[in-house]
């Protein structure tokens, strides 16, 4: 009895379908976590409260150097000023290191000496590159975010959002250097005076192995902060903790975050590469269809139970050859949400040669409507004739003569 028990037991866990996870319970004063692909927000608590971020102010700084290019660009450094406390990789004046280096610097190490040259470099001056730092948050629709330095340090007017943030780091996440940069444990400078190896800041890498971003930060201010980013599963999640009280509750909320986005969303195959998506019509050739087939496969991230939706564009409603396989004609546009979410070119499966000029005029001469209209001709034709026919060739009539019974009297 009890072997049966377990047994139903096992076979209901089989089938049963997977808790959802309970919401965090964190101690950040501000969080939020969103699925990267799209954006989607599934979790905020007061995600748009304007907050002092400390050193991931570094994020934008990153981004203009990143957009401004010259990786290997040779910077001289300048004279820096840093209190005590600061973070540095002690640059003396006029030292030479590549921008590559200087961001590794910045990005991994958090050296606000770094932050300064890379400003100068990119802007000629601090306030000049701070300027284009609040312009380019504007094109990026962070509507609550204003910088007053290029480093973080408490200023008036240095702030931003949980909210704010994780949308500038999708926007980072497309520069390979980036990704590369905020995913390593520690790097090692070659250039300026000295080798240096520094240690990336952010301990959650070392936490859980499918962490792989982004920026730490902290003053007094602004308490602990902490941008990270992992991927599971092809999901990838972007979460923030602003105000955080120490290290320790910054890495645990922010694990809880990822956790929780995690269990929210699945990575499906919305398309596989040769699946038939049309059938055209062939010209000159009842019946015969051409079947359009999607180039490549498409993975997509999905809530469980969501569904895609799919529309064709640039499809023809014939053809006719000569089309070799695997020519391009038209388009596959994935729809997720109301949004069109990737685009797959469709191409011919099978080749069709060119028709002889024979058939395209036997096609022409018996298809419904020419022949309708032939013999719509031939009656016209012949209507026209019989009115044109001389009055000799038409048959005369005469009086009819009288009948013997008729003339009696």
């Amino acid at each position: 009895m009890i072997r049966r028990l377990l047994i139903l037991i096992l076979a209901f866990g089989l089938v049963a379908p997977a808790a959802q996870a309970a919401p965090p319970r964190i101690s950040a004063p501000s969080a939020i976590v969103i699925e990267a692909s799209t954006g989607n927000v599934t979790y905020a608590h007061n995600a748009d409260q304007k907050r002092a971020i400390a050193s991931t102010t570094k994020l934008m700084t990153a981004l203009l150097a990143l957009e401004a290019g010259g990786l290997k660009d040779v910077v001289s450094a300048g004279r820096y000023r840093a209190a005590p406390a600061e973070s540095q990789i002690h640059l003396a004046p006029g030292e030479k290191m590549t921008e590559a280096d200087l961001l590794r610097a910045l990005l991994v190490y958090s050296a606000n000496d770094a932050a300064e040259t890379i400003a100068e470099h990119v802007a000629g001056s601090e306030g000049a590159f701070v300027r284009r730092m609040n312009r380019r948050a504007q094109q990026l629709g962070l509507k609550n975010t204003h910088y007053a330095n290029p480093i973080g340090l408490d200023e008036p007017g240095n702030y931003s959002t949980a909210r704010d943030l994780v949308t500038l780091t999708r926007t980072l996440r497309k520069h390979r250097f980036f990704r590369r940069t905020v995913n390593s444990t520690s790097v090692t400078l070659k250039s300026g005076r000295v080798t240096r190896t520094l240690a990336n800041r952010n301990t959650l890498l070392n936490e859980a192995s499918w962490v792989d971003g982004v920026k730490t930060g902290h003053t007094t201010q602004a308490g602990d902060v902490l941008v990270a980013s992992g991927s599971r599963h092809g999901v990838r999640l972007i979460s923030a903790v602003l105000g955080e009280d120490g290290k320790a509750s910054r890495n645990a909320d922010s694990l809880q975050l990822l956790q929780y986005g995690f269990s929210k969303y699945v990575r499906v195959r919305a398309v596989t590469n040769g699946d038939t998506v049309a059938r055209v019509p062939i010209a000159h050739r009842p019946g015969a269809f051409l079947p359009l087939v999607a180039s490549r496969t498409v993975h997509q991230v999905k809530l469980p139970g969501e569904r895609f939706k799919y529309r064709t564009t640039g499809v023809p409603t014939e053809v006719e050859g000569p089309i070799n396989y695997g020519t391009r004609i038209g388009m596959l546009e994935i729809v997720r949400d109301g949004r069109t979410v990737a685009h797959v070119p469709l191409s011919a499966a099978l080749e069709v040669p060119k028709v002889s000029a024979a058939r395209k005029t036997q096609d022409a001469l018996t298809t419904p409507w020419t022949l309708l209209v032939l013999g719509l001709l031939l009656l016209v034709a012949a209507l026209v004739a019989s009115r044109r026919r001389p009055p000799g060739d038409r048959e005369e009539r005469r009086p009819r003569a009288p009948t013997e019974e008729a003339a009696a009297p």
